[in-house]
């Protein structure tokens, strides 16, 4: 099937009055400059949209317009057509009709693409269009790089037959070198197409598993031949310059690769378990570039607020939350708003995630001696405006911090607490004096990062009893409102997410927190805390984003960890507060609060 237009797109598109000639003129200088076609140079140029063109398009060829951002393709027929082909002519393979088969194009008209997927399938082709950005979707999510791997992962697996040969023989032959080389290769190309954020490598009683963290969320493939365990991790030592002959103690590195053009930088930490070594990377797209603050989700009234602590010449500023949650990208985001030729940015980092133009960053090495107290020491002899220390670990970096902020320095930093007020707490926990964290703390910020629900299969919700008990617990008649959730779909991998969100709870300093904090009293601050006009705690916040539809139910109850506790309150029906009577002292880290504000609070342990 080859349609043809009656006339060229740009004098059909004059003649049905979609757009006038000046437009088209306009149009075709453009596109002599760009080298793109017509009808997407239309489109970025704001004269029609994409749907308008494709729906104008399958009228006049008389062919169907296809949504497929819901529709299962069948991985036989996607098969027909090589992956390199497909992107090539944004063409796709969508069902096989026994007689023909459905082919999905962006541009159906281009006769060229027609005769080269006719010498690819040898059966007669019944064409499609579909939106150009549902085919790129469609390609990352079908053509993955798991039969590859399997396929390396056997090959590699003949040339020896157990870890102890390839140990004993002093590691891979060149075959060998090149199998593991592609196999690797294969992981890390399927981790950037799934956009992971780790990839993590284990060995298992028998098998190897390799899981993704997609979204804050692990999936599992499994490879039968465990015996390239060893291999794998040989390589993956030699790339990121560890020892290779420790076997018995965990190791960290450090790697790059570039993947499809993108520079992904890689962390790389091994780990001794019971069937050999298993070995975690993540992974930093450098090639992305950094995420401004505007682009973390911060709403706009708290960004504001922040900002205005970011401006301050002196005082300390922390982030807070557990691993995964984002700190190091907000901090990052504001560090690149205060990078100025006026100002001298020092940081102190273990290890230095992203590099910056202009600022001091050091990196943090124990085995040296290098640590964060020893080199926070010196950074304040380098007369800096600005210190950023990667974590709060202990009690001398704690008080060199402090110190620093009291005397002339902006510092920011972070602490692995569970919200902000507690992280003022954990000060006093790690022995800062309460007069000097008074004086010096400005703000807390901590976050976490939620999922946000796949625009492709959202679908009205009804929250279940429990979720509705908790909803009117943090708002009334909140269980009343109208929730989302995603059923799965191709886009989002069948999960009803795709990409995340940060949840943020902003807690400034007022004169009763700081009095608190001096008298070392943890119940108070925490009873000023909540009384502050301008505090809105992680529950609420997050709750916000469910109300909007940007997330569900779901995702709120797991980020305040209350699900457990919900269900017991469902059960009980009422459950009678005590005003604040569990507040103990700083020694025991065991902080905890009552729950009108919808926060639970942990101490660290």
């Amino acid at each position: 099937m080859k349609p043809k237009l009656k006339m060229r797109l740009g004098d059909l598109l004059v003649h049905e009055s979609v757009i006038t000639e000046d437009q088209l003129m306009q149009a075709l200088g453009s596109q002599k400059e760009t080298g793109r076609k017509l009808g997407q140079t239309l489109i970025d140029l704001g004269l029609v949209t994409e749907n308008g063109l494709l729906t104008f398009l399958a009228q006049q060829l008389n062919i169907p317009l296809l949504d497929i951002s819901s529709k299962k393709i069948d991985p036989d027929v996607i098969k027909l057509v090589p992956e390199v082909q497909a992107r090539r002519l944004k063409a796709l393979p969508l069902e096989d009709k026994g007689n023909s088969v459905l082919i999905g194009m962006s541009d159906p008209a281009d006769l060229s693409v027609v005769d080269v997927l006719s010498n690819i399938i040898p059966k007669p082709l019944e064409l499609a269009i579909v939106p150009e950005s549902q085919l790129y979707n469609a390609f990352d999510n079908y053509y993955r790089r798991t039969e590859d791997i399997a396929s390396f992962a056997s090959a590699l697996a003949s040339e020896y037959e157990d870890d102890d040969d390839f140990e004993l023989a002093g590691g891979a032959t060149a075959e060998e070198d090149t199998t593991v080389a592609k196999l690797l290769q294969s992981i890390f190309e399927d981790a950037v197409q799934m956009a992971a954020s780790d990839i993590h490598i284990e060995p298992d009683e028998g098998k190897l598993r390799i899981r993704q963290r997609v979204d804050g969320v692990l999936q599992e493939s499994v490879i039968n031949e465990k015996n390239i365990a060893a291999a794998l991790v040989l390589r993956l030592k030699l790339m990121s310059g560890l020892d290779i002959s420790e076997k018995r103690l965990p190791q960290d590195g450090r790697t790059n690769v570039r993947i499809k053009g993108r520079s992904i930088d890689i962390r790389v930490s091994t780990m001794p378990v019971q069937h050999g070594e298993s070995v975690v990377m993540r992974l930093l797209d450098q090639s992305a570039g950094l995420l401004t603050l505007d682009q973390t989700g911060m709403p706009k009234s708290l960004l504001k607020r922040f900002r205005m602590h970011l401006t301050r010449p002196h005082g300390m500023v922390l982030v807070t939350g557990p691993t995964g949650s984002g700190k190091t990208t907000t901090l990052y985001g504001a560090l690149s708003e205060m990078n100025l030729p006026a100002k001298k940015i020092i940081t102190v980092e273990d290890p230095v995630e992203y590099r910056l133009p202009r600022i001091s960053q050091v990196q943090v090495n124990q085995k040296i001696g290098l640590d964060f107290s020893s080199v926070l020491r010196t950074t304040l002899r380098q007369d800096p405006d600005i210190i950023m220390v990667g974590e709060m670990r202990d009690h001398e970096t704690v008080e060199i911090g402090l110190r620093g902020a009291l005397t002339g320095h902006l510092v920011l930093s972070t602490l692995h607490t569970n919200d902000s007020i507690s992280s003022a707490i954990r000060l006093l926990d790690m022995g800062a004096p309460g007069y000097l964290a008074a004086s010096s703390l400005r703000a807390v910020i901590a976050q976490r990062l939620v999922r946000k629900i796949c625009k492709n299969c959202r679908v009205e919700y009804k929250p279940q009893e429990d979720e509705k008990f908790w909803l009117d617990s943090i708002e009334p008649k909140a269980s009343l409102r109208k929730y989302v959730k995603g059923q799965g779909c191709q886009t989002c991998h069948q999960t009803g997410y795709r990409g995340r969100i940060g949840v943020f709870e902003l807690l400034e300093m007022t004169d009763a927190m700081m009095n608190a904090l001096k008298d070392n009293d943890t119940g108070q601050f925490t009873r000023a805390a909540k009384a502050c006009p301008g505090f809105v705690p992680l529950a609420r916040s997050a709750l916000q984003y469910a109300k909007a539809g940007i997330t569900s139910v779901e995702e709120v109850l797991k980020l305040v960890e209350m699900v457990a506790e919900t269900e017991d309150k469902s059960r009980t029906k009422k459950v009678e507060q005590k005003p604040n009577a569990t507040s103990q002292s700083p020694s025991t880290g065991a902080h905890k609060h009552a729950t009108s504000c919808g926060v639970v609070i942990y101490g660290d342990i």
